[in-house]
């Protein structure tokens, strides 16, 4: 009989030799019933490859016998062109054909016994059927294996395997196991349950099996009907040869559709993959617009330095930003962190789907994001430099102004009827000693003028710094500083007049009274000492520590110690006006109690006087109000300082500690990442401390202090390092993740990846985690990578570079270097085979259509590669045909998803 060794390509007749027509009467052939059914059933499966050269058979003995259809049969099943047949119709024409085709199957390592071509030109059926069976074993049935069975047992072991779920179905033969119909129905519902309800059928019914399956087969599947229900059903034994030919038509067909299913499995998985990456594109794409887009609408208020020019305005603009870092800013430092973990983690995906790097767009790069940011929080430091610089300037001009209005005032007073005592003829009725005593009168104006000349200047001096720091109502110190002046230029004037005008008038008067000429003599410096201790005393002061305001208690101290001769002083010279007085009362000197020298009396020395006693206690209380200001400053200072010396190195050794695990030097992976979360969760365990030190810095603002020698530390180094210890966290925590995903998905082991850490490490000196291109070049020889000294292994080495460096930055980091090691021995998707599962769903064409798409993948992946694959544009395209290849080619290229 014939077999087929399952190692080669020949069928030789094993189990002993014996001619075809012994062994078709020993299997049956010659049996009426079984030789119309392998008739009809080769008749059917030679039609159904001949439809595809257009062409079909009657009857099987007599339209092969010229051999013209029997070599188009062989070309249309192997593919492969024959010799030209000779195209006579002579016998020997038709004998040459038939051996042009015998020859053909001897080729493919098909041994024929007894099968001439004289028997076939003859229209001998037992032998025209013994050659179409040995044609459908070599190219139908031959091909079939499962589990390194012979071609028939694996059949037989596909048809059970296929059928085991279902009742009443047991394979065990290819005849009888067939004959009820229920098997054919159960391989059609097995891989098309769509296409057969199984549960309705009945044993008893094998009629109505058979031709369920059969009119299935043919109309859904594209299997001929190659058997008869009714011959199956009215034999004691089916044929087997034909009921093997039909069933290697369903393997055949079932075989493509499961590598279909295979092939959109392989496409559904890369699919996903872009899908998922698409997704991770948008969402950075989208947060990285808006942190941008928030960083410019911030960037022109922080930049902004318009203030009304008073301190309530200023100290309302610092409120705003203080609410400013404790409610806006935080959520966007966690944007930031999440905008970077998110591109890491697309990058890593991108790399370990062997696609491209992610390229966003123009001015969305993670280093544009980080330059907006620094520029961000250099406006910050700028902005609030200037409101504490902006706050001391004008506190200094409300100094100021009041000093300038408390001058003024004095001056006023002080010039208050000078003009119409200047411009005075009273000395023209005097006596002489009148006129000498106005004379001495007016000298002593002149030195009270002199002396206030100073203050005058004072006033000028006080306006002009006003004037140079803008102050807000400048316009009406001018206006008042010009009155002042040019009142005083008047009062020189006068003055000088006056003198001339005394001096002309000496010769008539002559008598001078010593006392009143005494009184005014002392009177004058005494009532300007009252004028500028007065001033003292009520002067305003500023002082930013305890030492300045002690010094102006010691000060006032000592002042207080000149006292008791000054008391002596006014004592003394309200004795002379009492002499004065007695002497006036002795004497009766007409207008002696006028004093001719000055018009100052002991009234108004003994109310100044009495004036600057009272202002003494007064000025005690004032310094020891602003002593305990100052004292409750230095204990806000020194709160900060020891709540920064604590809070300041925690930050430093907790950025010290993540580092250190930064680099790999603490466990496994999965332990760096265990360490990270738990120093996660202990600094935001530690964030009560920091919105303590906020509170007291607030106080410290408000106290205006604005330096402090006990701490080296400042809110906002201690700001900068909270952020960066934040960043530094997740940062390594994404890049541990990473590292994490690598391993898995690349199948590396843990001491593969502790001996890249640790040669990564190793030649990391400064532990920045990244190499140098030469320090790079020494790792990969340190772990065997073998680079050549000559040019070709430097052109090796930059072809290595510009993989593991792509943007040129001059440094190669440790995932891009974990990247590059374990892509050197892993398997990954290419364009390649993404082209071959499509054109295992396209039927081998260079095209496929939205239909097939739609049949073999999910719909949201099918209409996925609907929408973005481009129409074909090649031979033979049919309307609706789409170009697989050039979308499979951009999955892997330069994509612009």
């Amino acid at each position: 009989m014939i077999t087929m060794n399952s190692h080669s390509n020949d069928i030789d007749y094993s189990n002993g030799y014996m001619e075809p027509e012994e062994e078709w009467e020993r299997e049956g052939l010659l049996d009426p019933a079984w030789e119309k059914q392998q008739k009809k059933t080769f008749t059917a499966w030679c039609n159904s490859h001949l439809r595809k050269a257009g062409t079909a058979i009657e009857n099987i003995e007599e339209d092969f016998r010229n051999g013209l259809k029997l070599m188009l049969l062989l070309e249309v099943i192997s593919g492969e062109t024959l010799p030209k047949p000779d195209r006579g119709k002579m016998r020997f024409h038709k004998i040459a054909n038939v051996n042009k085709a015998l020859d053909f199957i001897a080729s493919k390592g098909v041994k024929l016994v007894s099968i001439g071509a004289e028997e076939i030109v003859d229209g001998n059926l037992k032998m025209t059927l013994g050659m179409i069976w040995t044609i459908i074993l070599r190219f139908a049935i031959q091909d079939i294996s499962v589990e390194e069975m012979t071609a028939k047992e694996g059949l037989l072991l596909w048809c059970q395997r296929k059928t085991a779920p279902y009742k009443n179905v047991n394979v065990q033969n290819f005849h009888l196991s067939f004959k009820d119909g229920l098997a054919f129905c159960a391989l059609i519902h097995r891989h098309r349950p769509d296409l057969i309800d199984y549960h309705k059928l009945s044993k008893d019914n094998p009629l109505q099996n058979l031709n369920t399956a059969f009119d299935v087969a043919e109309k859904y599947l594209d299997i001929p009907r190659m058997l008869d229900p009714e011959d199956m059903t009215n034999t004691a034994m089916p044929d087997e040869r034909a009921i093997m030919t039909y069933v290697s038509s369903y393997y055949h067909c079932f075989s493509g559709a499961q590598k279909a299913e295979t092939a959109a499995n392989r496409i559904c998985k890369v699919l996903k993959v872009n899908q998922e990456n698409e997704r991770l594109m948008e969402e950075y794409e989208r947060l990285a617009s808006d942190l941008l887009e928030w960083i410019r609408r911030t960037l022109p208020w922080l930049q902004s330095r318009q203030a009304d020019n008073s301190l309530s305005g200023v100290q309302k603009r610092l409120e705003e930003y203080r609410t400013y870092r404790r409610k806006h800013k935080p959520p966007r430092v966690e944007q930031k962190a999440k905008l970077e973990t998110n591109f890491n983690t697309l990058q890593t995906k991108l790399r370990l789907s062997n696609r491209p790097a992610y390229m966003p767009t123009e001015g969305k790069m993670v280093s544009d994001i980080a330059n907006a940011w620094k520029g961000l929080e250099q406006s910050e430091k700028s902005f609030e430099d200037w409101l504490l610089s902006e706050m001391m300037r004008l506190e200094r001009l409300e100094h100021l102004a009041q000093k300038f209005k408390a001058k003024a005032d004095t001056h006023e007073d002080w010039t208050r009827g000078k003009e119409e005592m200047l411009q005075s003829s009273d000395f023209r009725q005097c006596k002489l000693n009148d006129l000498k005593a106005l004379k001495k009168k007016h000298e002593a104006f002149e030195s009270d003028l002199a002396a206030h000349q100073d203050r005058v200047e004072q006033i000028a001096a006080i306006a002009h710094e006003l004037n140079s720091l803008e102050y807000h109502d400048s316009t009406s110190v001018n206006i008042r500083c010009q009155r002042i002046c040019d009142q005083w230029d008047r009062l020189g004037s006068l003055t000088q007049k006056r003198r001339t005008d005394l001096d002309d008038a000496e010769k008539i008067l002559e008598k001078i009274d010593i006392l009143h000429l005494e009184f005014a003599k002392r009177a004058a410096p005494f009532n300007n000492w009252l004028d500028g201790t007065r001033e003292d005393l009520v002067d305003m002061f500023i002082v930013h520590t305890v030492e300045e305001i002690q010094g102006l208690i010691d000060a006032h101290g000592q002042f207080k110690a000149t006292l008791s001769d000054a008391d002596k002083e006014y004592n003394s010279i309200i004795g002379l006006v009492k002499d004065v007085e007695s002497t006036v009362q002795k004497y009766q000197i007409p207008g002696g109690l006028q004093n001719p020298y000055t018009t100052l009396t002991s009234s108004d020395l003994s109310k100044k006087w009495s004036e600057v006693k009272h202002l003494v206690p007064q000025r005690d209380t004032t310094l020891q109000a602003e002593l305990r200001k100052q004292q409750n400053n230095e204990m806000l200072r020194r709160q900060f300082a020891e709540k920064s010396n604590q809070v300041g190195p925690w930050i430093e050794r907790q950025m010290d500690a993540v580092t250190a695990i930064g680099m790999g030097l603490q466990g496994s992976l999965e332990d760096q990442l265990h360490q990270l979360k738990q120093y996660e969760q202990n600094v935001f365990a530690y964030k009560p401390h920091i919105e303590e030190l906020e509170k007291i810095h607030q106080a410290v603002q408000e106290g205006m202090i604005f330096e402090n020698r006990y701490t080296q530390y400042t809110m906002e180094t201690l700001r900068v390092g909270w952020e960066q210890l934040l960043t530094s966290i997740n940062r390594n925590v994404n890049e541990v993740e990473n590292q994490i995903l690598t391993r898995d998905s690349k199948g590396i082991t843990q001491e593969q990846l502790n001996e890249f850490r640790a040669s990564f490490n190793h030649f990391d000196k400064n532990r920045t985690g990244r190499l140098a291109p030469e320090e790079f070049k020494s790792c990969l020889v340190s772990i065997g990578y073998s680079i050549g000294k000559d040019r070709q292994g430097e052109i090796d080495f930059q072809r290595i570079l510009a993989v593991v460096d792509p943007n040129s930055t001059g440094y190669v980091h440790f995932d891009a270097f974990l990247d590059f090691m374990t892509r050197e021995s892993t398997d990954t998707d290419t364009a390649e085979q993404v082209i071959d599962s499509f054109r295992i769903l396209a039927g081998d064409k260079p095209y496929i259509l939205s239909d097939e798409l739609r049949r073999e993948l999910p719909p949201d992946q099918a209409e996925y590669c609907i929408q973005r694959m481009a129409p074909y544009k090649g031979v033979n395209a049919v309307p609706g045909a789409l170009d697989y290849m050039s979308f499979s080619t951009a999955l892997y290229g330069e994509s612009d998803l």
